[in-house]
């Protein structure tokens, strides 16, 4: 019996697709009576044929070389590519060089490739197997594995060379498909004793940027041009707007689209002569831009619309109860074994009983240490939640993070680095002061009714100068510094 309809995945490499062959993609799809289209967490396409159609799309697919996979049987190679020149600025790794590591995989990975730029906090750094990070000395990598159907986390000893991240990454995976519980050691020996390459020792530990998600979506200036980033509520994309955003972009020449982790579509390059071309067509497809940042630092698995109700249901608590969640990104797993990126992760309980009621349906509520989404270590907050119980305990775990974040004031440390700055830079002003009326000769203003210049030292005083209020002589004065009076030194009216 044939399916209904089948999900299959086109994998964008690094998340980046030219207009044309996204659009050749499109018109396949439409001929298969496809409406509408989605974008996943691994940069790539997604697109449910109908089942009476799916002979015919696969067959215009071979014709037209696109390769497609079931869903799921292919993860992409992601990467932080969208983000480079516009969220990421002076890094050695560059457009290029990212282009170059895409061309090293000359085999279709069967376990998820991450690569990503050190200074970068748009795509998730361990969400794959294989996370292929830059180090800080030009075309030198670190890697770190994440054991399949497990949190383990392995750190390589070595940094690696450009040229070899492919060779590496199959051979890796080639060892993790036949031995998944070998040990980090075991795993290290073997590589090394059975493949070359070329590499640096760590010597120290890679840190990563404090977690922030530059706001990704809407009409944006870079330099002289903009970029649009196209986020969709339902994550359903309509077809006939993407095949005119296509046409459009081969109509102004803008050679590359960017898929994004966030299942969201970047287009850069946007020339202000342009712009009006893209306000059309967004306007006529009724395609809504500038939603609430609380609503775009969610990663929801794909395919599955039982966590945007879940999403949407959240999210409405947040805007009732005005929640701030700046440097904090949720994910909703409801399919055990779904690794999706977050600092609160909320997941589904296996039903211990057959029954289908959603009012039954019960939720544990997980965070990261430290908050932090990269971080592979999940701490429990609430187990057994029901839905409507959900917004108010995960508004409390927001709250959590945010007095965690402020039990040291910045402006503290701030004022006593500036203090800091200045007496370090600045030697201490020296003033005198009369020791019996405290009235103080500041050579920086010296003394107008006595005749005293401004800028004349103390020292140079003439024999029979006195204190200006109560006549004491000139060894009645005392040299103190301008602070212990409480004065900024250096600073004057």
């Amino acid at each position: 019996m044939i399916r209904h309809s089948q999900t299959v995945s086109i994998n964008f490499t690094g998340g980046i697709v030219s207009p044309g062959q996204l659009l050749t993609i499109l018109d396949i799809a439409a001929a298969a009576r496809v409406t509408q289209v989605r974008f996943g967490l691994r940069q790539q396409l997604l697109i449910e044929i109908p089942g009476k159609y799916r002979q015919q799309f696969e067959e215009e697919c071979v014709r037209h070389q696109i390769v497609f996979h079931a869903y799921g049987t292919a993860p992409n190679i992601t990467s932080s590519y969208p983000a480079a020149g516009i969220f990421i600025n002076e890094s050695w790794l560059t457009e290029g060089i990212y282009k170059d590591v895409f061309s090293l995989f000359d085999y279709t990975p069967a376990m998820k490739v991450n690569i990503c730029d050190n200074r970068q906090t748009f795509t998730p750094f361990f969400s794959g197997h294989i996370n292929w990070i830059a180090a800080g000395q030009a075309h030198y990598w670190h890697l770190f594995i994440r054991f399949p159907k497990s949190s383990r986390l392995f750190a390589w000893p070595d940094l690696v060379y450009t040229n070899n991240i492919g060779q590496l990454s199959q051979f890796i995976e080639s060892v993790l498909q036949q031995q998944q519980s070998i040990s980090n050691d075991a795993l290290y020996t073997l590589v090394k004793d059975k493949l070359e390459y070329a590499f640096r020792p760590v010597t120290a530990e890679l840190e990563l940027p404090p977690f922030h998600l530059p706001y990704y979506e809407g009409f944006n200036r870079h330099e002289n041009h903009y970029w649009l980033g196209i986020y969709r509520r339902d994550e359903e994309f309509p077809l006939p707007f993407l095949q005119n955003l296509c046409k459009i972009c081969l109509e102004t020449r803008t050679g590359q689209l960017y898929a994004t982790s966030w299942k969201s579509l970047i287009v850069r390059n946007i020339a202000p002569e342009h712009r009006r071309l893209w306000d059309y067509i967004l306007g006529k497809y009724g395609i809504n831009v500038r939603h609430a940042a609380n609503e775009l630092n969610w990663h929801v698995e794909d395919n599955s619309e039982d966590a945007l109700i879940l999403k949407r249901h959240i999210i409405r608590h947040f805007d009732n109860a005005d929640v701030r969640t700046y440097g904090l990104c949720f994910s909703i797993r409801i399919n055990p074994g779904n690794n999706c990126f977050g600092s609160i992760v909320i997941t589904k309980q296996e039903s211990k009983t057959k029954s289908r009621l959603k009012g039954l349906q019960r939720f544990d509520i997980h965070y990261t240490q430290d908050f932090n989404p990269n971080s592979g270590t999940l701490l429990p907050y609430r187990t057994g939640v029901a839905k409507e119980h959900l917004g108010p305990y995960i508004t409390s775990l927001c709250r959590e993070f945010y007095e965690n974040s402020a039990l040291t004031d910045p402006l503290l440390n701030y004022v006593a680095g500036q203090q800091t700055v200045i007496s370090t830079t600045q030697p201490e002003k020296e003033v005198h002061q009369c020791t019996r009326c405290l009235t103080v000769y500041d050579d920086t203003v010296g003394d107008p009714g006595q005749g005293i210049a401004a800028a004349t030292p103390f020292h140079s005083l003439p024999e029979h100068y006195h204190c200006s209020l109560c006549e004491a002589p000139l060894s009645d004065f005392t040299a103190i510094t301008a602070t212990s009076l409480g004065w900024l030194a250096g600073a004057q009216d």
